[in-house]
């Protein structure tokens, strides 16, 4: 099951770069970073939502705690990617934490929250617990 999670997981990672992409060259242009950042988390949150209800339910049934599991290996996987990542791509540690300042319309923390909640969430959702 954590195999199969973690693969799930590496699917949305596209997603988000893309989504991330978006913002940056249409979205903030167009309407200016403080309505781009929350209408690009909630394409992001809507995005993880789909691919955990397309493949969640191939992970097979479990208990609740296995899907509660999942979801905090891939916020911890997260987490990890996204400080790899933004470091790697020349951002500072500092503006890396900023993005969890949710009064800036930044809305990385819940998404980050969100994605730990997700399998489970659709587990329910599908009736596999």
């Amino acid at each position: 099951m954590i195999k199969k999670s973690i693969l799930i997981w590496a699917l949305i990672i596209p997603l988000a770069i893309l989504n991330g992409g978006l913002r940056e060259k249409v979205l903030i242009p167009w309407i200016g970073e403080r309505c781009a950042e929350p209408i690009s988390g909630t394409i992001l949150c809507i995005l993880i939502l789909i691919v955990s209800l397309i493949f969640i339910p191939r992970i097979g049934k479990g208990e609740s705690k296995i899907y509660w599991k999942i979801g905090i290996l891939w916020i911890a996987l997260t987490i990890i990617f996204e400080f790899i990542f933004g470091i790697t791509t020349g951002h500072s540690f500092s503006e890396l934490l900023k993005a969890y300042d949710i009064t800036t319309g930044n809305l990385w923390l819940i998404i980050v929250i969100f994605t730990g909640i997700a399998p489970w969430l659709v587990a329910k959702i599908k009736r596999i617990i």
